[in-house]
């Protein structure tokens, strides 16, 4: 693509050159129209070509955009996929750890509940004890 200004003066000296031959040629009137429609249609030919060519060279670096492009959206998608399980993983053990110190925190509750019972029990009897004794027999 980049030699197409090379081959645009290309095309305007072969112009001007297909100009000054038939100035200077020795042809008859209608031999040199049919030169120059000659002329005319290989240089539309030869446009035409380039131009098929360019499209032709375009779709292709279309077609490689949008693969690439493919490429990269899938790469995100699959970054994207293992922070995703990643996060799951941290939200699962740190879940995990918390039920374990919920259960724990339960046990210990249990366990202090169970020994304040026991504590109001001895006091009650206790209690019950010293007033037994303290009392006056009738």
């Amino acid at each position: 693509m980049a030699d197409n200004g090379g081959f645009g003066w290309f095309l305007a000296g072969l112009g001007i050159g297909a100009l000054v031959g038939v100035l200077y040629a020795p042809k008859s009137g209608k031999e040199t129209r049919e030169d120059l429609a000659a002329g005319a249609k290989e240089a539309k030919d030869r446009a035409n070509q380039i131009y098929e060519q360019g499209k032709a060279q375009v779709e292709h670096l279309a077609d490689q955009g949008r693969q690439t492009a493919g490429e990269y959206v899938e790469k995100g998608k699959q970054t994207a996929s293992e922070y995703v399980d990643k996060g799951r993983e941290y939200y699962n053990r740190g879940r995990g750890q918390w039920s374990q110190y919920v259960e724990k925190g339960r046990d210990l509750i249990q366990t202090q509940t169970e020994a304040t019972k026991a504590m109001v029990e001895a006091g009650k009897e206790a209690y019950l004890a010293k007033t037994k004794e303290s009392a006056p027999v009738a």
